[in-house]
């Protein structure tokens, strides 16, 4: 018999060759989310580093209504930054022209939309890791699955033939442990992105963070003057 993976997987029988197809399905899955979760995050970054100084000029200069407009221009719509405080000035702008209260009210108002945006944003950058760490941690026991259900069928095998000795069996085993290798090819690059991203998401959320404190305290020095 012959031992490539293509053989071995023609001579599974049809439980087997199901859980290797759930396999591939996870591994395509997670492939497809590892991409584009890293082209979104670099669009990000990319569009954050031009958009940060940029924003920070228009404020200083007191410039509010220009920095609300490149802030929801479309060669920043990718960008973590520009979404946060777009929701902050934005809602500035709009206690300044309503007469919203006092200076504590406008600076609550704008705290809020500063948290609410940073929620969404944050729930949109972690799309789709869920996922890879659900394949992660369920790939290896679902080739594991597959590999006692092969060593189960390779003992019936010779219980049925009656034959005996190590080298009945060794060719179901061999089929039996493809499982299992392919369940641990899926999993380990699926862990290895997701802590990659993980960590590039709490990097993300640190800039929202400082950026959204800049602000609120750009926003009080304006509000006090």
């Amino acid at each position: 018999m012959s031992f490539s993976l293509i053989d071995m997987y023609n001579s599974m029988g049809p439980t087997a060759k199901f859980i290797v197809l759930v396999l591939a399905l996870m591994s395509v899955y997670s492939l497809s989310v590892m991409i584009e979760r890293f082209l979104t995050y670099r669009k990000a970054k990319k569009q954050s580093r031009a958009y940060a100084p940029k924003v920070a000029k228009l404020l200083k200069d007191g410039k509010v209504q220009e920095a609300i407009k490149i802030s929801s221009g479309k060669d920043v719509r990718n960008s973590h930054l520009a979404k946060v405080l777009l929701a902050g000035l934005q809602e500035y702008e709009y206690q300044k022209e309503t007469g919203g209260g006092t200076r504590d009210d406008m600076m609550e108002a704008a705290h809020r939309a500063i948290e609410r945006a940073t929620a969404l944003n944050l729930t949109d950058l972690k799309r789709g890791l869920s996922g890879l760490a659900t394949i992660g941690a369920t790939a290896p026991f679902v080739g594991l699955l597959g590999t006692v259900i092969g060593i189960i069928n390779a003992f019936r095998g010779m219980a049925l033939t009656g034959s005996g000795g190590i080298g009945a069996i060794s060719a179901g085993i061999a089929e039996a442990l493809v499982a299992t290798a392919v369940g641990l090819f899926v999993a380990i690059p699926a862990v290895w992105a997701f802590n990659y991203l993980t960590t590039r998401v709490e990097s993300f959320t640190v800039e929202m963070d400082n950026s959204a404190s800049e602000l609120i305290d750009y926003m009080a020095k304006k509000t006090a003057a």
